[in-house]
């Protein structure tokens, strides 16, 4: 289905586009011009509007532009000449995945035809702090169509709404996902910085794959409000940029309790933890767990890993070889029973608090019949098995659930990456995150080379970082950081550490294909 996107910012680049060229640029850097009048908000708008206008259409990974960016785009101006520019991202522009509400005129879709019409007026907490920091939301990014939930046979980047996602490296390639439009849109400067979401893997893989940053967070760092949901016990919205300090600065702003969303109760109390300026310096003297494990699925992306230990090495880190928990499969098998019953559960109590004129559905089981009524826009290249497998759940209540929720927990924190911390004596844990983009494949779907490096991390609730340690056969691949709940902030220093030491990330190049790119 065509986007939304390209009609509106023609509407919105009736005026030439600025001469301020944004690509790549950081967000300090940004900042820095802003306030020195190198440049304006209405020049940054224009500018990533223009760059959306001409490279959208490849790439797919925007599903709608704000309307109301440029007004306040020109507000934060007036605000800056006023004296009154306030915030690390006055006037700076970002996008956030459309499966979390804005509070203009733009709908929160979550890639469905089901959620085309669902303007809430409402921010999402983690956009009400955003707008409070003084970004502007430039519009909403495409993504795996609810957050990649529907189907076992789905094809990562994929929404009714917003088409195919593809990877700016090489537009044969996937983005992953579920958040693969804010990866995409990222990694070509559609915008400063980008916000994702992530239940297992929908963060990290994206970015990681895009050549990007990406920070998973400790879920109750930041608020699920107001954010189409799977499960309550592993969703959590995170940031998504080209360097860590933009991530860092990102996640600075949304992090915070939130009195509607009680996983949250505990952030504020680690708030002072993100506000210690990223230290260069930081891996020095420090132990860190290699899981080589996770490895030795690609022999490029083993090549960038070992490349990436030397220069943890290097930045005075001491590498701790570490073994394969024993129970790492029983995680997974856990984890299944506990997903499909929260979607179904959570998606009712997110459905009941829609306009019913707007969105009918109130239901898991109404939106599976939606998709079958609309089965030639929904479904034509995969189903809905997922959706299906969620609504014969047993609700919140059932003693399989509340055992398997116990079980996954235990196996993935305190029997899993606690125990690999406390036995091996490291601060954290390293491996890739998983190996390059795979071919957009409508037949047979998603190819991930490796298990990814995340799952107990996501299970648990603990933080991931992946930063970008180089090409693999000429394709991004990332470096993770997985410690214990609420070591973010540590992790965001390692993680600037190794970025500082090796500079690792290459810029997007384009390609119609990626058969030549070569290593």
């Amino acid at each position: 289905m065509k986007s939304p996107l390209i009609a509106a910012a023609a509407v919105m680049l009736a005026a030439p586009a600025a001469a301020y060229d944004v690509t790549e640029k950081p967000v300090a850097e940004l900042a820095a011009d802003l306030a020195a009048g190198r440049t304006t908000s209405v020049a940054l708008v224009a500018a990533y509007q223009a760059r959306m206008a001409r490279l959208n259409p490849q790439l797919h990974a925007v599903i709608a532009v704000n309307p109301e960016a440029m007004a306040a785009a020109r507000a934060a101006d007036a605000a800056r000449a006023a004296g009154k520019a306030a915030g690390p991202l006055a006037g700076v522009p970002v996008l956030v995945k459309d499966n979390i509400e804005t509070a203009d005129a733009v709908a929160t879709t979550a890639g469905s035809l089901a959620l085309a019409a669902n303007v809430t007026g409402r921010d999402a907490p983690l956009v009400a702090r955003l707008r409070a920091a003084g970004a502007i939301i430039l519009g909403k990014t495409n993504l795996s169509e609810w957050a990649n939930i529907r189907s076992t046979h789905s094809i990562s980047g994929w929404s009714a709404v917003g088409g195919q996602t593809r990877n700016p490296y090489a537009l044969d390639r996937n983005a992953c996902g579920s958040s693969s439009g804010s990866g995409a849109a990222a990694a070509a400067s559609l915008a400063a910085a980008a916000v994702g979401t992530e239940t297992d893997g929908s963060i990290t893989c994206p970015a990681a794959i895009n050549g990007l940053v990406g920070l998973k967070p400790t879920v109750g760092f930041v608020s699920r409000t107001h954010v189409v949901p799977i499960s309550h016990t592993q969703d959590t919205p995170g940031p998504m940029a080209r360097s860590v300090a933009d991530a860092a600065v990102l996640f600075r702003a949304m992090a915070s309790s939130d009195p509607a969303d009680p996983a949250t109760a505990a952030a504020d109390a680690h708030l002072r933890d993100l506000d210690r300026p990223l230290d260069a310096g930081s891996l020095k003297g420090v132990r860190v767990g290699v899981m080589r494990f996770a490895a030795g699925f690609h022999p490029a992306t083993d090549a960038a890993f070992e490349r990436a230990l030397k220069a943890l090495t290097a930045a005075g880190a001491e590498l701790v070889e570490i073994d394969k928990p024993p129970h790492a499969r029983d995680v997974g098998e856990a984890e299944q029973l506990v997903l499909t019953t929260e979607l179904k559960a959570d998606m009712a109590t997110y459905l009941a608090s829609l306009d019913r004129a707007k969105v009918p559905a109130r239901t898991l089981a109404d939106l599976i019949a939606f998709d079958d009524a609309h089965a030639a826009a929904e479904m034509p290249l995969f189903g809905q098995e997922l959706f299906v497998e969620a609504d014969k759940t047993k609700g919140l209540d059932d003693p399989a659930y509340a055992k398997a929720k116990a079980d996954a927990h235990r196996l993935a924190g305190p029997e899993g990456i606690d125990a690999l911390l406390a036995q091996y004596k490291v601060a954290v844990l390293v491996a890739p995150t998983l190996g390059p983009a795979w071919l957009i494949d409508p037949v047979l779907g998603d190819h991930f080379a490796g298990g990814g490096a995340g799952q107990a991390a996501a299970v648990a609730g603990y933080p991931h970082l992946t930063v970008p340690m180089g090409l693999a056969d000429g394709l991004p691949v990332g470096l993770s950081f997985v410690g214990a709940q609420w070591s973010d902030a540590r992790l965001l220093s390692y993680g600037y550490a190794y970025e500082q030491a090796t500079h690792a990330r290459k810029p997007p190049t384009y390609r119609a294909s990626s058969v030549a790119l070569g290593r």
